[in-house]
């Protein structure tokens, strides 16, 4: 990625008017001290640090975090705990949201001290309408104890506020400092690429081809790291939301489509797929996963086995491909097993245009925010300001600073070795006073601050995606990995990806509309029909069996109101093409 490091001159820019210049976002200092360390707020001058001090409990407060992204449920352990009981003095009891606790935390009226949003629409904006989200301007709770996000952020706030019917009440995630950079392409195609190479670097031109080279590894490679049967995919339901994760993503990743309601949307043609329409991108990807099935290449554990199980599996190798970037190669690419010959890289099929998301300066739609019955606003708003810096986005990724990580003479980044290390294996023991292996206590918030393909402000030209490092950059790391850069021409896995054909989704304002209590009813009885008759369709032992499950499938979803399900969305592509018009 190229950022644009050319110094602007214009300091007339008001939030409304984004700009690409990251030089003056980078350089910005307060009263000679930077943003995120000594930045003067209060009234009184008080620094940053020592109001810090007045806040921070002399006795360990356990904060409660609702969060609809966690696949984790109970006290943040292990490193990140430990971070946030030296700085912070508190512990994070995180609260995910299965079927029901939604409900249940909005009857009560305290949704919690931290709450995490899946999306900016239904939930959210009641939420917003019932007093349930804390205004974060109200006693200048932003200014004294948000300083980094006040300055650094305010598009996103902008669009937040916006949003919320003129007040802020958070922001969305993945925010950027540039918006004219693309993020890294997610949707990689994963292959256990020493397996490919075995079998003689076969074509692999669609969906089909696919079916068939993942058959042939399972011939050569019948078993995993622990004697256990090799599938070719291996999923889990955890994330459905609308549709089955999976499918949808596969559609995504092939197509470039990006999920949209019941369907998909290419932001190239501005044009929508209804998710039942038949041959579509999602039923043709519904098919390929039942093709998996059939020919004993799926993971049949893959509807009820959770994240945590579909996570084994990677690591150990039991399944052999993965359209995401982060649930294959990052899973299964441990030093270990390069020593050994073995790695996942991309291998798309040749028809394949995944889709690339632009960065975007106002944010996702996952949004932070705090809950109104909070005890403590001031040391959420303060705990929500760091991992919004530099050093916190850094630390939820890859561990403590000095420990995990640290910038060199020059201002560029670098993994410690420890760091490396525990990047390309979870399992990895840490060291420096901090206990348990490196996935114990991986960040459980499950959200971004920064997008990790924007600028770190702290860094000399970095990003927050260490692959991008120079650091980390370097010679081919084992064989088998010169072997792929040989064959696919490129020193990255997104290098490549940049190479091939894709499809720029750009980032915008758009948020989805809020539906009516009526719609709601609808629209989740469509998407469990929806989701349900998925999960049989792909476990059908036939065609015929698969082709009679999806008829039923959308005759039912008919009857339950799908129709009215997809007029509410055509008439929100419109709303999303003309955002999309007002960036280009």
């Amino acid at each position: 990625m190229t950022l644009s490091l050319a110094t602007c001159g214009n300091s007339s820019k008001t939030a409304s008017e984004p700009v690409a210049d990251s030089t003056v976002q980078a350089n910005a200092e307060t009263d000679g001290e930077t943003a995120g360390g000594d930045t003067q707020a209060g009234e009184e001058g008080d620094s940053y640090d020592e109001l810090l001090e007045e806040i921070i409990p002399e006795e360990t407060v356990t904060l409660d975090v609702f969060d609809q992204l966690a696949n984790y449920s109970g006290e943040q352990i292990g490193w990140f705990g430990q971070v946030m009981l030296e700085k912070f003095n508190v512990k994070l009891n995180i609260i995910p949201d299965p079927d029901g606790v939604y409900e249940t935390r909005m009857e009560s009226g305290n949704l919690g001290d931290i709450v995490i949003w899946g999306n900016d629409s239904d939930e959210y904006q009641q939420a917003v309408q019932k007093g349930m989200l804390f205004d974060w301007n109200e006693d200048d709770i932003l200014t004294d104890y948000g300083p980094y996000i006040k300055e650094h952020m305010p598009y996103a706030l902008e669009k937040n506020a916006n949003l919320s019917g003129g007040t802020t009440y958070g922001y969305g995630f993945d925010v950027a400092v540039d918006p004219s950079a693309r993020g890294d392409i997610m949707y990689t195609w994963d292959v256990r690429w020493d397996l490919y190479k075995e079998l003689g670097y076969p074509e692999i031109k669609n969906l089909d081809d696919m079916v068939e080279v993942l058959a042939q590894m399972k011939e050569i490679c019948p078993k995993d790291d622990n004697g256990k049967t090799t599938y070719g995919v291996s999923l889990f339901n955890d994330w459905d939301g609308d549709m089955v994760m999976f499918v949808k993503s596969t559609a995504t990743a092939y197509y470039g489509y990006d999920e949209f309601g019941f369907g998909l949307y290419d932001s190239e043609e501005q044009k929508y797929y209804p998710c039942l329409e038949k041959d579509g991108p999602y039923l043709t990807c519904l098919k390929f996963y039942n093709d998996l099935y059939q020919r004993g290449l799926l993971d049949p554990d893959s509807q009820t086995q959770k994240y945590d199980g579909m996570v084994e599996d990677y690591q150990n190798g039991t399944a052999f491909l993965n359209v995401f970037n982060f649930l294959g190669a990052a899973m299964y690419n441990s030093d270990s097993h390069a020593a050994e010959g073995k790695a996942m890289y991309p291998c798309p099929p040749e028809e394949a245009t995944p889709i690339a998301y632009g960065l975007n300066v106002y944010g996702g739609n996952r949004i932070w925010s705090i809950g109104a019955k909070t005890e403590y606003p001031e040391l959420c708003m303060a705990i929500l300001n760091w991992l919004s810096t530099p050093e916190g986005r850094m630390t939820s990724e890859y561990g403590p600073k000095d420990v995990c990580w640290y910038y060199d003479e020059n201002g560029k980044t670098c993994f410690t070795d420890l760091g490396r290390a525990a990047k390309l294996d979870m399992k990895t023991e840490m060291t420096d006073g901090y206990s348990g292996t490196f996935e114990d206590g991986d960040f459980k918030m499950n959200n971004e601050t920064w997008a990790l393909d924007t600028l770190n402000l702290d860094s000399n030209g970095d990003t927050y995606n260490y692959k991008k490092w120079d650091s980390f950059i370097s010679e081919p790391n084992s064989e088998i990995e010169a072997d792929w850069r040989e064959y696919t021409k490129a020193r990255t896995p997104d290098e490549y990806m940049g190479q091939r054909p894709y499809k720029l989704a750009p980032g915008t304002t758009y948020s989805a509309g809020t539906k009516s209590d009526e719609l709601l009813v609808l629209w989740n009885q469509v998407a469990d029909c929806i989701k349900t008759n998925s999960w049989k369709a792909i476990y059908a032992t036939s065609d015929e069996e698969f082709d009679k499950i999806v008829d039923e499938m959308i005759a039912k979803a008919n009857e339950y109101g799908y129709d009215k399900c997809i007029e509410f969305q055509e008439n929100e592509v419109k709303l999303k093409a003309a955002a999309e018009d007002a960036v280009k």
